[in-house]
C-alpha cells in the first residue's frame, strides 16, 4: 500500500471523527436549549410568571457561555501542549457524563431550589467541555487535510451544530408524540440519558486516531508552546479580537432561528410545538447539504467571499425572517426558518478554516478557540435573552431584535475585512524588510 493511499485513509477517517464527536458534543449540548424552552420553565423554574420562568430558563441556557472560553482556555492548552487527541477525548466524556446527569436530575417539586442549582451547574460543565471540543475538532479535519482542500475539510466539524440540533429536535420531537403528562414526567429525559450510547460510539472512534501532523511538526521541532495562552495575546491578540467579532454574526441567527425562534414561536405567538419544532429540523437538514458545499466553494473563491455573502444575506434577511414568523402560519415559518438556516451555513461552512488560517500551528488550538469561545459567550448564549427582552420591552414588537441581528453584521464584516491570514502576513515580511536592507548594501 502506497504512502499516499495510507494518507487518504486517515485523512478520511479524521474527518469522520471530527464529524461524529462534534456532532454528539453538540446533541448534548443543543438538548438543553430544546428541552429549556419547552420543560425547564415549568419543572425547575416555576414559582415565576410564565415569562420570567421563560427568561429564567433561558438565562440558564446562556450564562454556560460565558464559561466556554474557559473550557476553551483547559483544553486548548492540553492540546497545544499534549496533543489535540488528548484534549478531545476529555471533552467528549466529560460532556457525556454531564448530559446523562441532567437527565436523571430531581425537578423542584421534589428538592426545591437545589434543583436549578444542580441544573445549572451540570450546564456549566458542559458549557466548560463545549468550549473545548469545537477547535479541536476543526484542527482535526483541517491539520489532517490538503492545503488546497482546507476549505471543505473545515466544514464538515462545522456539521456537527446541524447535526446535533438534528438529533435533539428529532428525539423530542418523537418524545413529544407521548401525552403531556408523560412527557413532562419522563419523557424529557430519555434522550438525555440515552446520548451516553453516542458518547461510548464517539470516544472509540477518537481514541484510535494519531495526533495531527501540524501538531507532529510542532513537537518534533520542539516549537511546543509552554503556556500557549499567554504566547496567544502576547503575538496574536488583534486575531483572538477579530475572530471575536466575526464569530457574533454565526452564533447569533444560529440561536434566534434555534432557540429564540422555538420559544417565541410557542409561547408568544402560542403556536403548537409539534410543527415548530420539525420545522427546525427540516432547517437543518437543508444545512447539512449546504455546509460542505459552501465548504467546497471556499477552495475555489476564497473563505471571505462565502463569509461576506452570507453575512449581508443575514443583514437583509433580518426583518422578513420576524415578519413570517408574525403571520403565525406554519408554512411560513418553516420556509422562514429553511432561508435562515441555509443562510447561516453559509457563514458556519468557512469559520473553521478561516479562524484557523490566522494562527500559527504552536498556538493554533488556543487562538481559534478563544476567538470562537468569546464569540460563542457574547453573541451567542446571549442572543435568546435579548431577543426575548427586546420582544417583551417592545411589547410583542419583533423589530428591535431584527435591527440588534442587522447590527452584528455589520460589526462582523468589519472584523473579517481586517482580518490576515499567516499566508498574507509571510507575504507582507519582504516588503516591510527590503527597506532598511537596501542602505546596508550601500554602505558596503
Amino acid at each position: 500500500m502506497s504512502t499516499k493511499v495510507h494518507s487518504k485513509k486517515v485523512r478520511v477517517k479524521a474527518l469522520v471523527a471530527s464529524l461524529i464527536g462534534s456532532s454528539i458534543e453538540y446533541y448534548d449540548y443543543l438538548l438543553y436549549g430544546t428541552v429549556a424552552a419547552l420543560v425547564f420553565n415549568k419543572l425547575f423554574f416555576p414559582n415565576f410568571d410564565p415569562t420570567v420562568g421563560l427568561l429564567i430558563a433561558l438565562a440558564s441556557f446562556g450564562i454556560p457561555y460565558f464559561f466556554r472560553p474557559l473550557g476553551g482556555i483547559i483544553f486548548s492548552h492540553i492540546g497545544d501542549r499534549l496533543g489535540r487527541k488528548k484534549s478531545l477525548v476529555l471533552t467528549l466524556a466529560i460532556m457525556g457524563i454531564s448530559t446523562a446527569l441532567i437527565g436523571v436530575l430531581p425537578v423542584y417539586e421534589n428538592i426545591g431550589a437545589w434543583a436549578p442549582i444542580f441544573l445549572v451547574a451540570l450546564r456549566l460543565i458542559q458549557g466548560i467541555a463545549v468550549g473545548g471540543e469545537w477547535g479541536g475538532a476543526v484542527l482535526l479535519a483541517v491539520e489532517y487535510s490538503e492545503k488546497k482542500k482546507r476549505g471543505f475539510a473545515g466544514s464538515v466539524p462545522m456539521m456537527g451544530a446541524a447535526v446535533g440540533m438534528i438529533l435533539a429536535t428529532a428525539t423530542i420531537s418523537l418524545m413529544r408524540l407521548l401525552p403531556d403528562a408523560q412527557f413532562l414526567a419522563w419523557g424529557w429525559r430519555v434522550p438525555f440519558v440515552a446520548s451516553l450510547l453516542l458518547v461510548i460510539l464517539g470516544l472509540w472512534i477518537r481514541n484510535g486516531l494519531e495526533e495531527t501532523p501540524d501538531f507532529q511538526k510542532a513537537k518534533d521541532e520542539g516549537n511546543v508552546s509552554k503556556l500557549p495562552i499567554a504566547d496567544t495575546f502576547k503575538n496574536h491578540w488583534k486575531e483572538v479580537i477579530l475572530t471575536t467579532g466575526a464569530k457574533a454574526i454565526e452564533t447569533a441567527p444560529f440561536y434566534i432561528f434555534a432557540t429564540f425562534g422555538i420559544s417565541y414561536a410557542t409561547n408568544t405567538l402560542k403556536m403548537p410545538e409539534g410543527p415548530v419544532l420539525n420545522a427546525v429540523t427540516i432547517g437543518t437538514l437543508i444545512s447539512l447539504v449546504m455546509i460542505p458545499t459552501m465548504g467546497y466553494l471556499s477552495d475555489r473563491f476564497g473563505r471571505k467571499k462565502i463569509f461576506v455573502i452570507g453575512t449581508i444575506s443575514v443583514i437583509l434577511f433580518s426583518m422578513p425572517y420576524f415578519f413570517l414568523l408574525s403571520k403565525k402560519l406554519i408554512l411560513l415559518l418553516t420556509i422562514a426558518v429553511m432561508i435562515g438556516y441555509a443562510i447561516w451555513s453559509i457563514i458556519t461552512s468557512v469559520l473553521g478554516t478561516m479562524f484557523s488560517e490566522m494562527f500559527r500551528a504552536e498556538v493554533r488550538y488556543t487562538g481559534i478557540s478563544m476567538g470562537y469561545q468569546l464569540g460563542a459567550a457574547i453573541f451567542g448564549g446571549t442572543a435568546p435573552l435579548i431577543a426575548t427582552s427586546l420582544v417583551t420591552a417592545f411589547h410583542g414588537s419583533w423589530i428591535p431584535a431584527s435591527i440588534y441581528l442587522m447590527l452584528l453584521g455589520v460589526m462582523s464584516l468589519i472584523c473579517v475585512s481586517l482580518m490576515k491570514t499567516m499566508s498574507d502576513k509571510e507575504k507582507d515580511k519582504p516588503r516591510k524588510q527590503s527597506k532598511p536592507l537596501l542602505p546596508k548594501a550601500a554602505n558596503k
